[in-house]
């Protein structure tokens, strides 16, 4: 939820047959975006710029959540805020950060992932994504709270590279478990060359995306053109 992402949303909605089958996938929440703007806002200019709707009812929401300690209702009023900017956009699915993810894993506040889930469903009528460091215990998580076949996005290379429990138990989870993979980190940061490092990606089972990052249109048509060659040549 990059500031840039909300001029990119008011062109789509100012083009709408242009842009008609675009899909946007919201990352949230991003951090430094709100700490550059308490610097340049203040605290209660930045409550303005973010905070959706009426702002002292959404005000209000807030100040009664946290004085009640309903961390429920204040990530609601988060999410909402950072969700202003899509509005009317497609959005399929709407990922929460490994940074807030494997926080609330690590403090096995599973409520709070599966209020993320709930919401996101109600409010938006889209899926819940997780992003996470350690797919494993996070799937195992989400299992045991009810949430069916979840969208987790996490490293998968062949280094195993930030992959935690290691290369080899990424593996069996996805042959084995019923989620929605999504592949980032699959150059391990450089140590893997493109052609390899796909390679090896595409021939895994249950892999639906692979998010990659890109400088130039060219980069991005070079690295689609090979994931689509591996996957026909695995399928």
């Amino acid at each position: 939820t990059h500031d840039r992402i909300s001029n990119i949303c008011d062109i789509i909605r100012a083009n709408p047959e242009k842009y008609k089958d675009f899909k946007i996938f919201p990352c949230m929440p991003y951090a430094h975006k709100y700490a550059n703007a308490v610097t340049e806002l203040g605290i209660m200019g930045t409550l303005k710029e973010y905070v959706p709707g009426n702002f002292f009812g959404s005000l209000f929401k807030g100040g009664v959540a946290y004085l009640s300690k309903d961390y429920l209702s204040i990530m609601e009023l988060m999410i909402d805020a950072e969700m202003k900017m899509f509005k009317g956009i497609n959005t399929p699915v709407i990922f929460l950060q490994n940074v807030i993810t494997d926080l609330l894993l690590g403090l096995r506040m599973t409520e709070m992932l599966v209020a993320f889930h709930k919401y996101i469903k109600k409010k938006y009528n889209a899926e819940a994504g997780f992003i996470t460091m350690n797919m494993p215990m996070l799937l195992d998580v989400l299992e045991k709270a009810g949430i069916e076949n979840p969208v987790i996005c996490s490293s998968i290379n062949k280094v195993g590279f930030r992959m935690s429990g290691g290369k080899e138990i990424y593996e069996e989870t996805l042959r084995t478990r019923k989620f929605r993979a999504v592949a980032m980190q699959v150059l391990a940061a450089g140590a893997v060359p493109p052609k390899e490092a796909l390679e090896y990606i595409c021939s895994l089972p249950n892999i639906e995306s692979i998010l990659f990052g890109a400088s130039s249109k060219g980069n991005i048509q070079e690295t689609a053109s090979l994931i689509h060659q591996f996957d026909i040549k695995n399928n």
